[in-house]
């Protein structure tokens, strides 16, 4: 993953080593050792972070757990997901890599998330991300009417409506994540930080290539609605509030509504940093205010 990705973290913070494999098991032993640690220092929460991590051999047999009991329901039991996303993970090296790149993004651009463990259980927006990843999966296998199904108990449970037919990079962080609408021919490249009440949405066409592509490395601020088919350009920048409805210039920011460009069209102003990689106040901006 690109260095950018960690510049959030303190010098305390623990850094992964660079080979996917070893990434993994990295991650996976941190998150048991913040799980031990949890257990002894609360011990209300022993018997729930014995069952939801200490149990498990691994973060995809932990993770399929998890998001069994949250999605259930009185006719879709947690026994028939749990099969379902570990059947799923087992077999895709690619969603496993997603799944860790995202828990990575959450703890080192995310001030507010202090450990893996904590993302893993509490983050809704990275839960209903690696659930969609197995809804898009499912969608991608003709099985179309258990993927909505799963987007419906996604967008129940987690207040998140991700259309399964939707396409995510890796390294995403859904900061707080309520209200994020995303449609269905929406596409969201890698190292991408979105907050609440964001829509990637259409503009009423009835069919087609409607929905917004984002490029990688964009930031887009809370409540920013962004229609049709456009494209937000690597590292990008949307401010919070934002109706965007024009194509976004690689590394410029888009701030109004309707959005324009900062510098304006012709020769909109740009810079340097990668800011999906990198939370900051600015997000959280209203953009009349910039």
């Amino acid at each position: 993953m690109p260095a950018g990705e960690y510049r959030n973290a303190s010098p305390a913070t623990p850094h992964p080593p660079t080979d996917t494999a070893e990434e993994s098991t990295w991650l996976w032993t941190q998150i048991k050792a913040e799980a031990r640690r949890d257990a002894e220092a609360e011990p209300a929460l022993a018997s729930y972070l014995y069952s939801t991590i200490l149990s498990h051999s691994s973060l995809e047999r932990s993770l399929s757990f998890h998001l069994g009991n949250k999605l259930c329901s009185s006719t879709l039991l947690s026994t028939l997901l749990y099969d379902l996303f570990l059947n799923t993970f087992s077999n895709d090296p690619e969603l496993r890599a997603a799944a860790s790149a995202d828990l990575l993004a959450a703890r080192y651009r995310d001030p507010a998330c202090v450990s893996f463990s904590h993302c893993l259980l509490n983050y809704k927006g990275f839960l209903a991300c690696q659930a969609h990843r197995v809804a898009h999966k499912l969608w991608t296998q003709s099985r179309r009417p258990l993927a909505l199904a799963l987007q419906s108990r996604i967008s129940d449970v987690f207040a998140v409506d991700i259309h399964p037919a939707a396409k995510i990079g890796k390294g995403i962080l859904f900061d707080h994540a309520t209200g994020v609408v995303v449609g269905e021919t929406a596409v969201i490249g890698n190292n991408v930080s979105i907050l609440h009440h964001v829509t990637l949405g259409g503009t009423g066409k009835i069919g087609g290539d409607r929905h917004p592509k984002i490029g990688d490395g964009v930031l887009i601020g809370a409540g920013a609605t962004i229609l049709g088919n456009v494209r937000i350009g690597e590292g990008a920048k949307i401010g919070a509030g934002s109706v965007v409805l024009i194509d976004v210039p690689p590394r410029t920011t888009a701030v109004g509504n309707p959005a324009r460009l900062v510098g304006g069209k012709e020769q909109p102003t740009k810079h340097e940093e990668c800011p999906g990689e990198k939370i900051s106040a600015w997000s959280r901006l209203t953009a009349s205010s910039l």
